[in-house]
């Protein structure tokens, strides 16, 4: 989630979030189905955000509000609101899902959301699903329980897994604060207020008279300690505006003793993990009763619904003895429920190469995946950049550091755009401006057929595969894939496509769905390519030649994946297996027959690729 989305103990022991399950929620499978067996790196994921994806209900449009946007959030024509794409839409285009190849729908945030929030001039709407307020419910937006229960049983019965994006962190914007004349941040000075100058026992500042004097610290996990905490106002003045009360659900949400109250994050230091993303109300996740409250949000909504995994939003913003709880409890709620390879992904946004950053929490948070953003840089420098391949090598050395090293890597969700960060067709075109469209077009294939051969669970984001390249941020990159009213997305010009997104965009002929389509199939098709050991065998200075080596784990066979990052055609002898002696191409032009043991020509076209199994 990115910052222009915005512009105890002591307490009674947590009720049932949820009451009788209808009919359709009460049966839960008593062992895994085929779909379910499988592991988190057989899977091709498709990311989206069902606002964005397909109107398939225009009565949801407005969430059953009535009045102007800044009542309803709805807006059609503008980035910041809800468009009006909801659960239905994305139920009757299951099959299309399926033509291209994908295994596992990641579905953005359905919570029940504040509908508009921030000050006049500048609000917008929770279309992203990311400003939570009901954590028990669907957003009526996208259209109820039942909906959300129907899309995952037709999902299943494709073979198609389901994917929640959730949200711990925070929730919407509720809590003011007096001293930011309670606009919590958006304007007046609402700066992060630290430990050291603020603590938790003080009003307000070290020489303030204490307000919470039995209380130990956050250290102190000691359900007696949090029992002393009973006055919130240790940093700011935090209040809850009159008529959001109960805005929250479940109830014990709306208590501001479970917040953190210290101002908006620097993102540096402990601000990270307890300032307010831009204004946005940061849960006390220290806190016993928040563990357990969540603990019991998201593990029922595994048993309501048998979902199949969870991409957690902002993960790095939380402690990390949070996550080592959570995660445990949420693994074992999936179980029962007779899911074995619950998926569990965070989001840990960092922009770099540096495969150490992300690690950390799978090491110290005890994630068990998190997005793969080194993987997405790696490609933007080498195939939406000028550098050479050894972009690569530093990438791949970095496997060595997850939490049980490559098998962890196995697992990472890559990507090459998303939709905080911008589609790689923007980035193609900011890094090439002069390129024609055919080379734009080749070389987003050539990223496509790294994304789905090498190490990590390849993620599709939508309207990628039609061409779709955005204008950057997050909300230049949420285009809609139904007929789009916004004119920043219409003025665009697609990859591969003389289209509009004013048109509709789910054309099963396009070239990148179909090339899409193509390397899922044979990804899918083949162990290598999902769980096989990954060997480097070329890569340079200069743009040219990236070569792999992947190999079935059961037969050792050998499967070469190469690739030209250059705009010239290349020829190279490349390191193989001595008894890889001859080769297939499932992708490309391969030669033949190795050139002498241990060693096979290579001839790529400029930013082409080929898949070459050993036989």
């Amino acid at each position: 989630m990115t910052p222009s989305r915005l512009i105890g103990s002591a307490l009674p022991a947590l009720a049932l979030l949820f009451s009788a399950p209808a009919a359709w929620a009460q049966a839960a499978p008593p062992t895994a189905t085929a779909v379910q067996q499988r592991l988190p790196q057989d899977e091709v994921i498709y990311f989206v955000l069902p606002d964005r994806f397909e109107n398939g209900d225009r009565g949801n449009d407005r969430g059953g509000l009535s009045g102007d946007r800044s009542v309803t959030g709805f807006d059609p024509a503008d980035t910041g609101f809800y468009h009006g794409g909801d659960l239905k839409g994305l139920l009757q285009r299951l099959d299309y899902l399926q033509d291209l190849g994908v295994t596992a729908l990641w579905v953005g945030p359905i919570f029940r959301n504040k509908p508009v929030q921030g000050p006049p001039g500048r609000q917008s709407a929770g279309y992203h699903g990311y400003w939570i307020t009901d954590f028990e419910h669907v957003d009526p937006h996208f259209g109820t329980d039942a909906d959300f229960a129907a899309l995952v049983e037709a999902a299943h019965e494709r073979g198609l897994k389901v994917y929640m994006d959730i949200v711990v962190n925070h929730t919407a914007d509720v809590i003011s604060y007096r001293e930011c004349d309670g606009d919590n941040g958006a304007s007046g000075d609402c700066t992060y207020r630290g430990l050291a100058e603020f603590p938790y026992i003080t009003a307000g500042r070290i020489d303030g008279e204490p307000i919470n004097p039995g209380f130990k610290g956050d250290a102190d996990a000691d359900p007696a300690n949090w029992a002393q905490l009973t006055d919130p106002a240790w940093a700011y003045q935090p209040y809850i505006p009159a008529g959001e009360e109960a805005a929250k659900s479940p109830a014990w949400l709306n208590d501001p003793l479970l917040y953190h109250n210290r101002g908006n994050t620097s993102f540096a230091g402990e601000s990270s993990t307890m300032g307010d993303f831009f204004g946005l109300d940061d849960v006390m996740t220290e806190h016993p009763r928040v563990v357990e409250g969540m603990i019991d949000i998201f593990g029922g909504w595994i048993e309501r619904f048998g979902i199949d995994g969870f991409r957690i939003d902002t993960a790095r913003h939380v402690n990390p003895e949070f996550w080592q709880a959570f995660v445990p409890a949420m693994l074992d709620r999936a179980r029962t429920r007779g899911v074995p390879n619950f998926h569990i992904f965070g989001e840990v946004a960092l922009h770099s190469l540096d495969a150490g950053g992300l690690a950390r929490f799978t090491r110290v948070d005890k994630l068990p995946a998190v997005l793969d953003f080194a993987f997405r840089e790696a490609v933007v420098q080498t195939v939406a950049g000028t550098s050479g391949t050894n972009a690569f090598e530093t990438l791949f050395d970095g496997d060595a550091l997850y939490e049980h090293g490559f098998d962890t890597a196995l697992t990472l969700p890559t990507f090459t755009g998303n939709h905080d960060d911008g589609r790689f067709g923007f980035q193609l075109r900011r890094a090439f401006p002069q390129a024609s469209d055919a080379e734009l077009l080749e070389r987003t294939m050539l990223a496509n057929a790294m994304l789905l051969t090498l190490r990590g669970v390849p993620t599709i984001y939508s309207g990628d595969e039609q061409g779709f390249t955005g204008d950057g941020g997050d909300q230049g990159s949420r285009e809609d894939m139904f007929a789009s009213e916004v004119a920043s997305y219409n003025d665009n010009t697609l990859l591969g496509s003389d289209a509009t997104t004013a048109e509709i965009n789910f054309d099963t002929a396009h070239p990148l769905f179909r090339q899409i389509a193509e390397l899922a199939r044979i990804r899918t098709g083949h162990a290598a390519l999902t769980r096989g050991r990954q060997v480097l065998r070329a890569r340079g200075d200069t743009p040219g030649l990236l070569a792999i080596s992947r190999f079935d784990p059961a037969s050792g066979r050998e499967m070469l994946l190469v690739f030209n990052t250059s705009t010239k055609t290349m020829t190279q002898q490349v390191q193989v297996e001595t008894a890889s002696s001859a080769f297939a191409a499932l992708a490309g032009t391969c030669a033949p027959t190795a050139s002498a043991p241990g060693s096979v020509a290579v001839t790529l076209p400029p930013l082409g690729y080929a898949i070459c199994q050993a036989q």
